[in-house]
């Protein structure tokens, strides 16, 4: 398992192996919103569109998290994001796992209202034909959200 520190995202990729068993990854078909009702406002699913380089359009964005950030991505793409260092570093991260097909974990640190927050995430990949990575599953929690 990974080194995740926060419950609820240890909870989320717990859920997350469960419905990938055996398979690399689970489908989008396998995960049930109302089974992450405890991580549901901190949960962005973004749908990754084929291409070199890849597109992503986030289909959910957690309202704990527009909250945070004070913008919804939902139904945006992510060049939509208007934190352009943010903006780029999610790219690269889910371009990652679009790539590897493998789970990235990370704590890192942003700016938001003009001071540091330090943040934690898991982005999972979701694939409807087990090969091609076609959705992402990402948890974020900031270290004010302890439970």
């Amino acid at each position: 398992m990974l080194a995740i520190v926060h419950p609820r995202l240890q909870r989320l990729y717990q859920y997350w192996s469960d419905k990938r068993g055996e398979r690399g990854m689970p489908s989008r078909a396998d995960i049930d919103p109302l089974d992450m009702r405890f991580a549901i406002g901190n949960i962005i699913l973004v749908d990754v569109i084929d291409g070199q380089p890849p597109q992503f359009r986030i289909r959910l964005h957690g309202t704990h998290l527009s909250e945070h950030v004070h913008f919804d991505l939902t139904g945006k793409m992510l060049d939509e994001m208007p934190q352009v260092e943010f903006r780029e570093l999610t790219r690269q991260s889910f371009t990652k796992v679009a790539t590897t097909k493998e789970p990235l974990h990370a704590q890192r640190d942003r700016i938001l209202d003009d001071r540091p927050r330090r943040y934690e995430t898991i982005i999972l990949p979701l694939s409807s034909d087990g090969d091609r990575v076609d959705m992402l599953l990402c948890g974020l929690f900031y270290d004010d959200q302890k439970t």
